[in-house]
């Protein structure tokens, strides 16, 4: 499997979204990377992945975090998954609570959450609804970057900079079509009763993430026992692309608080 790895210190593992490709958190992986070992992959569908195993549910992608901790012979880390990944995410930290040290889960769809009717048709025919749901995308990313950068000549930087990732590593609508059928299969909520790691919940505005109900992504803090919530202002689902440094200083931030102390008060 190909495994992407920067920076040095405790190891932490970005599970990338729906897309699929690590690529399009490069911005935050490479502000994590300044103060830890950060490790990453394209999901094992995803050609350039290299990932011989199956692909079919939730388990198989946990199955990649596994697969990246013992490449580097390394037996815990911090777990943090964004959008579709907070789920594989969750399933790793619910199967193998002694590899998780800390979870943290951004923008995940909640475990109540499921397919409208109208992403229910696109799921099941991608390739006749591919142009709605990229129209419907490019609605959505605007909607939240005029927020974010008020300036015309930041907005117009980013979004050259995002649809340059999406040429260098475009996703598949037939493959997160298939992740998405697989969100509906899979019982967010028993795992979430099953983590005893610190925990972290990251979620934008309300009004802004426009992908998740943050009602919904706020509802595994009910779930999970001690989980903490945070919110990024002036960012909705985009955030760890849009402001990956604030997502960073809140992650370092838990990391090095609620993680060390618990860990210290368990020893």
């Amino acid at each position: 499997m190909q495994i992407i790895e920067r920076g040095q210190g405790d190891p932490l593992v970005i599970v990338p979204g729906i897309q699929g490709r690590w690529e399009w958190f490069h911005a935050v992986i490479n502000a994590l990377a300044e103060t830890h070992r950060v490790l990453s992959f394209s999901l094992g569908d995803e050609p350039s992945a290299q990932w011989a195993g199956p692909t079919d549910s939730v388990d198989a992608y946990a199955d990649q975090i596994a697969a990246a901790l013992d490449s580097r012979g390394i037996v815990s880390a911090a777990i943090c998954g964004v959008s579709f990944g907070g789920l594989v995410a969750l399933r790793f930290a619910a199967r193998a609570p002694e590899r998780t040290r800390a979870l943290i889960l951004i923008s995940a769809p909640g475990p109540d959450w499921h397919l409208s009717q109208k992403h229910e048709r696109y799921t099941r025919a991608p390739w006749l609804f591919a142009p709605f749901f990229a129209l419907g995308a490019a609605r959505r990313l605007h909607r939240e970057v005029r927020v974010v950068f008020p300036k015309l000549r930041e907005e117009l930087s980013f979004i050259a900079a995002y649809l340059t990732t999406a040429a260098r590593a475009p996703g598949s609508v037939f493959r997160m079509a298939r992740r998405a059928r697989i969100i509906t299969a899979h019982n967010r909520g028993i795992d979430a009763a099953a983590v005893a790691c610190p925990t972290l919940i990251v979620h934008g505005d309300p009004s802004l993430d426009h992908v998740v109900d943050v009602h919904g992504t706020r509802h595994y803090s009910r779930l999970i026992r001690g989980a903490k919530v945070s919110l990024i202002e002036r960012t909705g689902h985009l955030g760890f692309a849009t402001r990956p440094r604030e997502f960073a200083r809140i992650i370092d931030r838990f990391l090095a608080g609620d993680v060390q102390s618990s860990h210290g008060s368990a020893a």
